[in-house]
């Protein structure tokens, strides 16, 4: 049984976006102001992407990993990740007050690329095909697909090479930027 079609996680990301911005607008429209990053609203923004964007790293990670995480299909949980991997990123700019100097600058310049990765990736994953739960079938329908079947999971893995590097550090540096602001925010007051 080969999996179902559609992008049913697209459309809700940009639902969740949609109502995200809708709830910005009003704060910007009631403030008459860009919500600072530092104030409670764009605090709320950033924690909240921020989880999402963990959630999109990790679960799915866990899920297609572990020998022992096997609750719910793969394809559900790529789903997941794709929602996730658009809503948290969204939220983070909005986060942003639309201020892109110092490290939260090269933050924002890395989700963009993450997120625009993530594209190509999507893109380059439904190339192969799979089952229902996710697993890539070895052998296409017809021979003359197994050349375009190597040319997919060879740019899989390249893509995986250039991903998941660039996941990590954008990870990284997002704790780091965490951590200055605790310190900047709070600790020095």
């Amino acid at each position: 049984m080969l999996r179902r079609t559609g992008n049913p996680e697209v459309w809700f990301a940009l639902l969740a976006m949609l109502l995200i911005g809708g709830v910005y607008a009003v704060v910007v429209w009631q403030t008459k102001a860009i919500p600072a990053a530092a104030g409670l609203f764009g605090h709320l923004l950033g924690i909240v992407g921020f989880l999402l964007m963990l959630m999109t790293e990790i679960l799915y990670s866990l899920r297609k990993r572990s020998r022992l995480a096997r609750w719910g299909r793969m394809s559900d949980w790529l789903q997941f990740h794709i929602f996730t991997g658009l809503v948290g990123p969204f939220m983070v700019l909005l986060h942003t007050s639309w201020k892109f100097n110092g490290l939260a600058g090269a933050l924002t310049l890395l989700t963009i690329i993450i997120v625009a990765s993530g594209f190509v990736g999507r893109y380059i994953y439904t190339r192969i095909p799979r089952t229902v739960e996710g697993v890539a079938l070895e052998s296409p329908a017809g021979e003359t697909q197994s050349a375009a079947l190597a040319r997919s999971r060879k740019a899989l893995s390249v893509w995986y090479a250039v991903h998941i590097p660039i996941g990590i550090t954008l990870f990284v540096a997002a704790f780091f930027h965490i951590a200055g602001a605790l310190y900047y925010a709070t600790l020095l007051h």
